[in-house]
Protein backbone atom coordinates (compact mmCIF):
# COMPACT_ATOMS: atom_id res chain seq x y z
CA UNK A 1 0.00 0.00 0.00
CA UNK A 2 1.65 3.65 -1.01
CA UNK A 3 1.70 6.41 0.86
CA UNK A 4 -1.38 7.66 -1.45
CA UNK A 5 -3.79 4.87 -0.71
CA UNK A 6 -3.05 5.07 2.86
CA UNK A 7 -3.89 9.12 3.00
CA UNK A 8 -7.19 8.59 1.28
CA UNK A 9 -7.80 5.62 3.53
CA UNK A 10 -7.07 8.07 6.38
CA UNK A 11 -9.78 10.51 5.16
CA UNK A 12 -12.66 7.92 5.19
CA UNK A 13 -11.35 7.40 8.99
CA UNK A 14 -11.01 10.61 9.95
CA UNK A 15 -14.16 12.41 7.84
CA UNK A 16 -16.58 11.20 10.95
CA UNK A 17 -15.18 13.38 13.42
CA UNK A 18 -14.00 16.46 11.71
CA UNK A 19 -17.00 19.25 10.87
CA UNK A 20 -13.89 20.60 9.28
CA UNK A 21 -15.13 20.08 5.98
CA UNK A 22 -13.27 21.93 3.53
CA UNK A 23 -9.99 20.79 5.27
CA UNK A 24 -11.17 17.73 4.70
CA UNK A 25 -11.45 17.79 1.69
CA UNK A 26 -7.83 19.17 1.00
CA UNK A 27 -6.05 16.37 3.16
CA UNK A 28 -2.52 16.41 2.37
CA UNK A 29 0.96 15.29 4.69
CA UNK A 30 0.93 18.21 6.38
CA UNK A 31 -2.81 18.49 7.86
CA UNK A 32 -2.67 18.56 11.43
CA UNK A 33 -5.17 16.43 12.96
CA UNK A 34 -6.16 18.94 16.19
CA UNK A 35 -5.45 22.28 14.13
CA UNK A 36 -6.68 21.76 10.67
CA UNK A 37 -9.26 19.25 11.79
CA UNK A 38 -10.33 20.11 14.85
CA UNK A 39 -10.35 16.57 16.41
CA UNK A 40 -10.17 16.53 19.85
CA UNK A 41 -7.79 13.76 21.95
CA UNK A 42 -10.67 11.89 22.90
CA UNK A 43 -11.72 11.41 19.21
CA UNK A 44 -7.89 10.90 18.33
CA UNK A 45 -7.93 7.32 20.26
CA UNK A 46 -10.79 6.03 18.43
CA UNK A 47 -9.19 7.52 15.02
CA UNK A 48 -6.20 5.19 16.16
CA UNK A 49 -8.83 1.80 16.92
CA UNK A 50 -10.15 2.79 13.52
CA UNK A 51 -6.90 2.84 11.97
CA UNK A 52 -5.70 -0.56 13.75
CA UNK A 53 -8.71 -2.22 12.71
CA UNK A 54 -7.99 -1.37 8.89
CA UNK A 55 -5.15 -1.44 8.45
CA UNK A 56 -4.78 -4.74 10.77
CA UNK A 57 -1.99 -3.66 13.02
CA UNK A 58 -1.54 -2.43 16.65
CA UNK A 59 0.05 1.11 17.26
CA UNK A 60 1.69 1.19 20.89
CA UNK A 61 1.74 4.11 23.23
CA UNK A 62 4.17 5.74 21.72
CA UNK A 63 3.81 5.93 18.57
CA UNK A 64 -0.12 6.63 19.42
CA UNK A 65 1.58 9.87 20.66
CA UNK A 66 3.53 10.89 17.34
CA UNK A 67 0.06 10.44 15.06
CA UNK A 68 -0.60 13.86 15.02
CA UNK A 69 -0.30 14.96 11.61
CA UNK A 70 -1.01 12.95 8.63
CA UNK A 71 2.34 12.34 7.73
CA UNK A 72 3.43 11.11 10.88
CA UNK A 73 0.50 8.88 10.93
CA UNK A 74 1.08 7.88 7.16
CA UNK A 75 4.72 6.62 8.39
CA UNK A 76 3.81 4.70 11.37
CA UNK A 77 0.67 2.75 9.29
CA UNK A 78 3.97 2.04 6.62
CA UNK A 79 6.11 0.83 9.29
CA UNK A 80 3.17 -1.24 10.92
CA UNK A 81 2.40 -3.15 7.51
CA UNK A 82 6.61 -2.99 6.74
CA UNK A 83 6.69 -4.56 10.02
CA UNK A 84 3.97 -6.80 9.72
CA UNK A 85 4.75 -8.07 5.75
CA UNK A 86 8.55 -9.30 7.41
Amino acid sequence: MNKEEIIEALKTIVEPYSEEVSALAHIDENTDFINDLKINSANLVDIVLDIEEKFNIEIDNDSMAKMLTVKATTEIIAQKLEANAG
